[in-house]
């Protein structure tokens, strides 16, 4: 047993429990060094770098994660996530597409796999995304609004006023703010008033 890996593990762990993030990154890379096949080492250390918006940084990390565990979903989300925060979203659709094949329950990597369409300016391509996630999550209002924004941007006035009804079932506030920014002033009827 390594066990120099194991005490500079449980000194990162300690450290980052007493917020002291700068010695625990030390810590957790000391014994990743000791022990290059520690995942939970890298998670950590792509976890610290991306909490603290070292975004490049934990993208290497992320990536040395999915080398030693490849079929890890929750790893490519959150390389998507990190890439879409670089700015790179072909990047961040390539990672949220792998989450999503190899877990496809995961609405997360749905809806970021959206944003990434979207924010490429891709509005068709992003709505089966964002309807998937709407699907595994019900009441996401928030998926529900950019599903609608998507539609909106992609020309599919009859998805938008479908996407109201759903949402004012739930969320009143969210159908509103979606009319708004989707200058659907011809869908306010359909949502009953509300105090602001």
């Amino acid at each position: 047993m390594n066990f120099e890996r194991w005490r500079h593990y449980a000194r990162g762990w300690l450290f980052h429990f007493f917020g002291r993030e700068e010695r625990a990154f030390d810590e957790f890379a000391e014994a990743f060094r000791r022990d290059p096949t520690n995942v939970q080492a890298a998670r950590h250390l792509a976890f610290l770098a991306s909490q603290k918006k070292r975004h490049d940084v934990a993208e290497k990390w992320f990536l040395t994660v999915v080398d030693l565990v490849p079929d890890d979903a929750d790893t490519y989300f959150n390389l998507g996530y990190v890439r879409e925060q670089m700015g790179k979203p072909d990047d961040a659709i390539a990672a949220f597409g792998e989450a999503t094949r190899l877990k496809p329950s995961l609405d997360r990597a749905w809806y970021g796999l959206g944003l990434a369409r979207a924010a490429l300016g891709q509005h068709a391509q992003a709505i089966p995304p964002f309807e998937e996630a709407t699907k595994l999550q019900p009441m996401n209002a928030i998926a529900w609004y950019q599903l609608g924004m998507a539609c909106h941007k992609a020309g599919e006035a009859d998805r938008v006023r479908i996407t109201v009804e759903k949402l004012v079932e739930f969320d009143p506030k969210m159908a509103r703010q979606l009319v708004r920014d989707s200058g659907r002033d011809d869908l306010a009827k359909l949502i009953p008033e509300l105090p602001f």
